[in-house]
């Protein structure tokens, strides 16, 4: 039977050598061989056994987030249209819940995302919209996803103008500066924002009535 090093099997298999450690310690895929000094030796039998048993331990994610703690029960519809999509696809998931603007890339939940993707415990992402996700830096967080082959799901593709993007973009920018400046609760915070979506609504009706 031909052994090779964890390290080696790791690097074949597209894992890091703390996951197939981790794996072992939960007995989900044990070494052929450990050594009398300890060292973890890989059959060449064992690489085709662990694509196949990766694929039955992967948890589907549904991701949901919103910018603000009063956004809540926005972010309880989310989370249950989220769950009765997976539900009906039939996924085996578990959900994270995240309260933080989308420029905000320190948020506890968007880490533990990361991390999972990371260390490929998951197969599948699910989230409500793309901009859940992250607003800027996405493309970096979906080739993250690839590397470590993960599939990213968007329930709802709908495409947006690049006005009602670039809109958005500029009311998260704001909001995190100002709140940075002023304070989350001061009058100048919410006076900026309503005024870029006060402008952007008036911009709107001009363009139906146009």
């Amino acid at each position: 039977m031909e052994l090779m090093s964890i390290g080696k099997f790791a690097k074949r298999v597209g894992v890091n050598v703390v996951t197939l450690r981790r794996m072992e310690s939960k007995g989900e895929f044990k070494p052929a061989h450990i050594s009398s000094g300890g060292t973890r030796y890989y059959s060449v039998e064992q690489l085709k056994k662990f694509g196949k048993t990766r694929d039955t331990k992967k948890l589907v994610i549904g991701y949901c987030r919103v910018s603000t703690p009063s956004q809540k029960d926005d972010l309880e519809n989310q989370v249950n249209n989220v769950k009765s999509y997976m539900i009906a696809k039939g996924y085996q998931f578990e959900v994270i819940e995240d309260i933080g603007s989308g420029i905000n890339y320190n948020k506890k939940g968007l880490k533990q995302l990361i991390e999972k993707i990371n260390n490929q415990e998951i197969g599948r992402i699910v989230i409500l919209y793309k901009d859940r996700l992250i607003r800027f830096g996405f493309d970096m967080i979906e080739y993250l996803c690839h590397i470590n082959g993960v599939e990213l799901e968007i329930i709802d593709n709908t495409e947006k103008t690049k006005e009602e993007e670039l809109t958005e973009d500029l009311i998260q920018i704001i909001t995190v500066f100002a709140n940075r400046l002023y304070g989350r609760r001061s009058k100048k915070t919410k006076r900026l924002i309503d005024e870029v979506s006060n402008n952007d609504s008036g911009n709107k009706n001009k363009a139906k009535a146009n």
